[in-house]
């Protein structure tokens, strides 16, 4: 067991959200369906953040796991 996710990748995920639509974005760096949750955080510790889209947009989603607005990229990557 960790609370430490792994970072599949320093950069966001550039995603197409869909209003209204609940989403599962993996918290813990495991899922092979970055950046949303495919169960690989079994045993981890680590649960995926559920969220509602406001709006239809593009949206950049966290990829290094360490935004301090989650599913969001806030640039913390640029600072790993």
């Amino acid at each position: 067991m960790t609370d430490e996710p792994e970072r599949p990748q320093l950069n966001p995920y550039q995603v197409e959200l869909e209003e209204g639509k609940r989403y599962a974005w993996c918290a813990c760096g495991r899922s092979k369906k970055q950046p949303f949750c495919d169960g690989s955080h079994a045993g981890t510790g680590i649960e995926p953040l559920m969220f509602t889209a406001e709006r239809t947009e593009t949206a950049l989603l966290c990829g290094c796991k360490d935004t301090g607005d989650p599913p969001f990229c806030d640039g913390s990557h640029l600072l790993l």
